[in-house]
């Protein structure tokens, strides 16, 4: 129509003299202008010159179609710098069209033709900058919506694509969008401003961001005549805070956060709860804690259903944020301790045994069970006249909990061996009993060691024993029973550290002093605050008089007696005190009352409350007043939230875990299954095998869309297993085999491949009497695409196999290889047996010579097979695949001649395909395409 168009529009003026008035010329031959005479005309013009003729044309369709042709143009042009900048000029000329949709077809071609000068800068230079951006910039403010946002994109593909300088954002792009969102803007046009501001940020980098954008931003948040800006604003809030860092965060931002997360407006609040985990990610953790935990809670008790939803769906991520490397249990780097509080003694005593700074733990080496080891006290003993008085003081960096008990009866050989472990011992306090010089030495510092680290630490407390700081003597409790003439001081000495970390336990107790038991802990708690206060010598029998017996429940001593402390007394105290921080193993917790199992779900690396809002998404009410997905957002966050938590208080999630996995909803066990490996990791082996292998098991028994989830990471969590465990697995896996609906051939693929991964986790016996009958089963499915993993399943059986010693599962593998497939009736079995002996050469699943002795002669014999398809492939594998191997290319033996004579038999075959593959050249074609053309005709 516009080729049409435009014939109709620009014929010539004189177009009249032709045709029927021209009947009366001597030729008497009428002559009738045909299109192709204006058509050569056009390919006459010069490429300026059609673009001239073109642009001035009233036709709106010719002009669009020379908005599209602009790149072409140039290209033709680039030769000749002034043919260039004379299209440039058109464009800006084009660009002041009345029409939108010449407007907006030059905009979407903008991008390209940036590229293009950008590749050829030195012969069109200041192109961009000259010509194109103010086109740019120009139509964000378009009265048509169409241009503008054609604008938008341009510009923000520009941005990507880093065709715009750094000057030029500053000077021609920040200020236009910045007059853009001015009070006294047009509305629309101020809303999109904003947006682009905020998608744009990340590209422009922290310094722009901040001087240029983060003012107006900060103004457009409140914005109290347009609730769509102060939506945009909260919609990316996360991206500015993730640009411009913690201060800028912290200072400038959270205030306007706020304010959003408590709009009148409800799809503000629920923009900001959608992206409240950015927003978490670029603040401190104390901020975190305290600021923005409860800000959350207030999210999630929002009157507005849908800002509860997005609430509830950025819990388990905001959960995340509070994860903290070093408890979790998880790889972590070490940084290098402060030795500003270190004695001298102990820098030059300890440079050599620093612990490296990329040195990591790993989850295997970190054990749940908190009875590995006995328990034993290490008190500060009375100063001995042998001994220094100055202790080695706490390093800066630990922190929070108190010291757990040492069990090693050698303290120092422990010790040594602690640290070659990375890692320090998060340790607040020692309780030393002292005995003589010559037992034991001061340790120099606290490394970490994995008993350290889960072991149920313990406050120092007033036992009512005379203890002197400076004496560096630590007792076993054997060594204890072992010396019945040591006695422990009667005075207690708590450090300022202890006192501290005794205050930070009675605040974190506090909100739950409604509880009895929680109540008669800060009960305990305070004695043992109070006692610190008092000094060591001159008021310890005023401290005797004050501190009834009864404070310290199981921990009750003689005040007048100096006797050792048992390791019954040491059992005691910890019972005490095992609340406090709830780090033992909750395994131990069965027929616990209502009140002991919510305690038991008590811990303290994030705030309670948004772990008791997480653990109550499993509740059926939410789904009715909340979202009724709102148990498969859980489980998806749940190896999130499991990871924040660390291993040591898996059993806050266990019974959550266990709910969701039998959840009515498969898409929650779905969801579950899919992620079951990532939380084996992450728990380790002993909790894997207590609390995740039996919800594997209940998988396995599913529905395909969970049992697919257990499948794709088959091979991820049995490697996790135990040996023993591991095998017993193997008489499951033929069940992988029967599907509810047998067309889904995905799921055979997908157990073929994992088949493959599973080679490496079982002996040569297990893999030929479970996996091989699986492997063979697979190789005469139905479907091409599982027959051809099948194939390269089998090849890596046949490698593992014979490299085991001895090799007799391997030629038992290939003995029943020729049986079932070489020697088929089917011809399509016949046919696998070729693609497998073709794979086997491929990946050099088998030395050459042992090829050439197990497998060659029966291959050969299907020359003569009386089906066509096998020969053709019989004769592109010979041709392509095994006279490439240098093997038959060097060595003049009887195989190499066998494969000689059966090619020429081929050459000579009636099939004119077989002829044809069985003479060309190897070079010539593909095998993999040409073999799974065939493989595919099977069907």
């Amino acid at each position: 129509m516009a080729d049409l168009s435009l014939l109709q529009e620009d014929l010539p003026e004189d177009a009249d003299g032709f045709g029927v008035d021209d009947c009366s010329s001597e030729s008497d031959v009428i002559v009738v202008p045909s299109a192709l005479d204006f058509v050569s005309q056009d390919d006459m013009l010069t490429p300026l010159g059609r673009l001239d003729k073109y642009a001035a044309s009233e036709n709106v369709f010719n002009r669009q179609m020379v908005a599209r042709s602009l790149l072409d143009t140039l290209r033709e042009v680039c030769d000749d710098e002034r043919d260039c900048i004379a299209v440039l000029e058109r464009i800006s000329r084009l660009a002041d069209d009345s029409e939108p949709t010449v407007r907006a077809e030059l905009m979407e071609q903008v991008p390209h033709i940036a590229l293009f000068c950008q590749e050829n800068r030195p012969a069109i230079p200041y192109a961009f900058s000259k010509y194109l951006l103010p086109i740019v910039v120009r139509y964000l403010a378009d009265q048509n919506n169409q241009v503008r946002k054609t604008s938008q994109a341009a510009l923000l593909a520009l941005l990507e694509q880093e065709l715009i300088e750094r000057f030029d954002v500053e000077t021609k792009v920040c200020p236009v969008l910045v007059e853009l969102t001015a009070p006294d803007s047009n509305d629309d046009v101020k809303t999109e401003a904003v947006a682009i501001m905020c998608k744009m940020a990340p590209m422009v980098g922290k310094d722009i961001t901040e001087r240029l954008i983060l003012p107006r931003f900060c103004e457009m948040c409140c914005d109290c005549r347009m609730f769509h800006v102060r939506k945009v604003c909260a919609a990316n809030f996360g991206d500015i805070c993730s640009v411009v860092g913690q201060q800028a965060t912290e200072e400038m931002l959270l205030p306007r956060f706020f304010q959003l997360c408590s709009d009148n407006v409800w799809g503000v609040r629920k923009a900001c709860a959608e992206c409240f985990m950015a927003v978490s990610c670029a603040t401190c953790q104390e901020i975190r804690r305290t600021k923005l935990s409860a800000l959350f809670i207030n999210l999630i008790s929002d009157p507005s259903r849908w800002v509860r939803q997005a609430a509830f769906q950025s819990l388990g991520p905001f959960i995340s944020t509070f994860a903290n490397p070093s408890s979790s249990g998880q790889y972590f780097k070490e940084e290098n301790k402060s030795s500003e509080d270190t004695s001298v003694e102990d820098k030059n005593r300890t440079r050599d045994e620093e612990v490296p700074e990329d040195a990591q733990i790993r989850p295997e080496d970190v054990p749940t069970d908190p009875t590995v080891c006995n328990s034993s006290v290490k008190l500060e003993g009375a100063p001995d006249p042998d001994i220094g008085a100055e202790s080695p003081r706490k390093p800066p960096g630990d922190s929070s909990l108190p010291c757990p008990l040492s069990s090693e009866p050698n303290q120092e050989a422990a010790s040594h061996e602690d640290d070659k472990k990375p890692g320090t011992c998060r340790s607040a306090c020692r309780l030393e009993v002292g005995a003589s010089a010559q037992d034991s030495a001061p340790l120099d510092q606290e490394l970490y060691n994995s008993f350290h680290f889960w072991r149920t630490p313990l406050p120092e407390i007033d036992l009512d024993v005379e203890l002197e700081q400076g004496s560096g003597n630590k007792l076993s409790p054997e060594g204890l029973e072992g010396m019945p003439e040591a006695t422990a001081p009667a005075s207690a000495n708590i450090t300022m550290a202890t006192r501290k970390e005794l205050e930070e336990m009675i605040e974190n107790l506090e909100p739950h002093i409604d509880d009895p038991d929680v109540k008669a802990q800060v009960d305990v708690l305070a004695a043992a605050l109070r006692a610190s206060s008092l000094d060591a010598c001159d008021e310890a029998s005023e401290a005797a008089r004050r501190a009834p017996r009864d404070e310290l429940p199981g921990c009750r001593l003689d005040h007048g007696t100096a006797g050792p402390l048992t390791s019954e007394a040491v059992e005691n105290m910890e019972s005490t005190l095992r609340y406090i921080h709830d780090d033992s193993d909750s395994g131990t917790s069965g027929g616990c009352s209502p009140d002991e199992e919510r305690r038991a779900k008590v811990q303290d690396v994030v705030p309670q409350a948004l772990l008791d809002q997480y653990l109550s998404m499993t509740d059926p009410s939410r789904a009715q007043t909340v979202d009724t997905e709102i148990a498969k957002h859980c489980a998806y966050s749940l190896p999130g939230v499991a990871l924040t938590l660390g291993r040591q208080n898996w059993h806050c999630l266990r019974e959550t875990y266990e709910t969701l996995a039998s959840d009515m909803q498969w898409k929650v066990r779905r969801t579950l299954a899919f992620s079951i490996h990532e939380l084996a990791v992450i728990l380790g082996d002993q909790l894997t095998a207590a609390d995740l292998v039996p919800i594997f098991n209940g998988f396995l028994k599913d529905l395909d869309e969970v049992r697919i989830g257990v499948l794709k990471h088959l091979h991820d969590f049995l490697k996790l297993l135990h040996i023993d465990k591991r095998r017993e697995y193997l008489y499951q896996l033929q069940e992988f085999l029967v599907t509810d609906n047998s067309r889904n051939w995905r799921f055979r693929a997908e157990l073929a491949e994992q088949l493959i991964l599973l080679l490496e986790l079982y002996s040569p016996r297990d893999i030929y009497d479970y996996l091989r009958p699986i492997a063979l089963n697979l190789c005469a499915d139905k479907v091409s695409s599982v027959r051809w993993i099948s194939y390269k399943l089998v090849g890596e059986m046949v490698r593992k196999l014979h490299r085991a010693a001895p090799p007799t599962f391997g030629v038992d593998l290939i003995r029943e290889l020729v049986e079932s497939f070489g020697r088929c009736p089917r011809w399509s079995g016949r046919q696998a047996f070729v693609f497998v002996c073709q794979t086997v050469i491929e990946d050099e699943c088998l030395p050459m010579d042992q090829f050439a002795v197990h497998l060659m002669p029966h291959l050969l014999t299907l020359a003569n097979d009386r089906v066509p398809n096998v020969r053709v492939l019989l004769a592109k594998t010979l041709r392509q695949t095994l006279l490439e191997k240098e093997y038959f290319l060097t060595s003049a033996s009887c195989h190499q001649e066998a494969v000689e004579q059966t090619i020429m038999a081929l050459q000579m075959d009636r099939d004119s395909d077989v002829k044809y593959f069985a003479s060309i050249h190897p070079a010539n074609t593909k095998i993999s395409e040409d073999a799974m053309s065939t493989a595919s005709s099977t069907y």
